[in-house]
């Protein structure tokens, strides 16, 4: 084994599992607004037109569930790493950042479940873009 010290850019085994909830909402989020909100945002900056909308529309029974699923997920696994660091009273490395994209990932779920939910606000936006 080498005797040289970390260096500290490098990423160790806890650093990674601390933004594993993070990193997981992150992921649970865009792949929930694939079907709602990725199009919107799409036609909104003009990359595509409507077309994308209706195509992507036809996987929400996809995406839906399963980014709803990888937040759920994600919680667990921060909630879990939180119980950990707290008994064996070490720290939480990446806490602050975990929280926000936790948040940012319920977020553009709860977002994308309203627009499921309530398809005239959907409706509604595309018409005023359009």
């Amino acid at each position: 084994m080498n005797d040289w010290p970390e260096s500290p850019s490098t990423p160790t085994t806890a650093t990674m599992a601390a933004s594993l909830p993070g990193a997981t909402s992150v992921l649970a989020a865009l792949l929930a607004s694939a079907c709602c909100i990725l199009p919107l945002v799409l036609i909104f900056t003009g990359i595509a037109g409507a077309g994308v909308m209706m195509s992507m529309m036809r996987y929400e029974w996809l995406t839906l569930p399963l980014g709803v699923g990888g937040l759920v997920v994600a919680w667990g696994l921060y909630f879990r790493e939180k119980r950990r660091c707290r008994t064996q009273a070490c720290r939480f490395v990446g806490r602050r950042m975990n929280q926000v994209m936790l948040g940012f990932g319920t977020l553009v779920i709860l977002i994308a479940l309203l627009l499921k939910i309530f398809p005239s606000w959907t409706a509604g936006i595309l018409q005023a873009i359009a």
